[in-house]
């Protein structure tokens, strides 16, 4: 491994950089995501029976115990219950961008990562066919077969590990962003149910 390395140049320890600090953001998002996991249906149902039972106190302290981060969406909105109609929206699409923004942390990493890796990697060969055209060059044209098939193999050694280092960060990227627009939904639904349950005007388009 240490000779490949070696082989493919200083952009070879760059990619590698990249690879770790690509894996790192994705474990930190797959737990952060199952730390999060919860029957949202099944959550809201409960305070929604608690509510209708007026145990604000009991709904309101089930929607903070959870980590999830409907349970912060509906507590806002339990919190607020007894304020006009646009405060409440207010204050629900306030709290819903920021727990966006939050299942959001480090995705831009990983994009800029699946994006420049490929890239360095075709640079890494473009400057190993450089250097191997020029020592032709410097032998007058009589150089072996297998010497020139050496230096190509060896030039080809950062695109391949940049692609390998690509492909899997853009597939998670794309995984973590489904998972957003996914969890993204459920808030703006249940937000809407919630105050439709309160009494107050649907707000589906206010959480983003």
């Amino acid at each position: 491994m240490f000779n490949i390395m070696v082989k493919g140049g200083v952009l070879m320890w760059f990619i590698l950089f990249c690879s770790i600090i690509s894996v790192a953001i994705i474990l930190e998002r797959l737990y952060h995501f199952h730390r999060i996991r919860i029957n949202i249906p099944d959550f809201f149902s409960s305070v929604r029976k608690l509510l209708q039972k007026k145990k604000v106190k009991e709904a309101l302290d089930l929607c903070q115990n959870t980590q999830a981060p409907i349970g912060r969406i509906l507590a806002c909105g339990i919190q607020n219950h007894e304020k006009d109609v646009q405060t409440q929206e207010k204050s629900i699409s306030r709290v819903g961008s920021w727990e966006v923004r939050g299942l959001e942390k480090h995705l831009r990493g990983l994009a800029i990562i699946g994006n420049i890796t490929p890239l360095i990697g075709l640079l890494g060969t473009v400057v190993g066919m450089i250097k191997a055209f020029v020592k032709i060059q410097e032998l007058g044209g009589r150089v072996d077969a297998s010497v020139l098939a050496g230096g190509i193999w060896e030039a080809l050694l950062t695109t391949a590990a940049g692609l390998t280092v690509a492909i899997p960060t853009l597939v998670a990227y794309h995984y973590f962003e489904g998972k957003i627009d996914n969890m993204s939904s459920w808030m703006k639904e249940i937000a809407s149910e919630l105050l439709e349950f309160l009494g107050a005007r649907p707000a589906t388009e206010k959480i983003e």
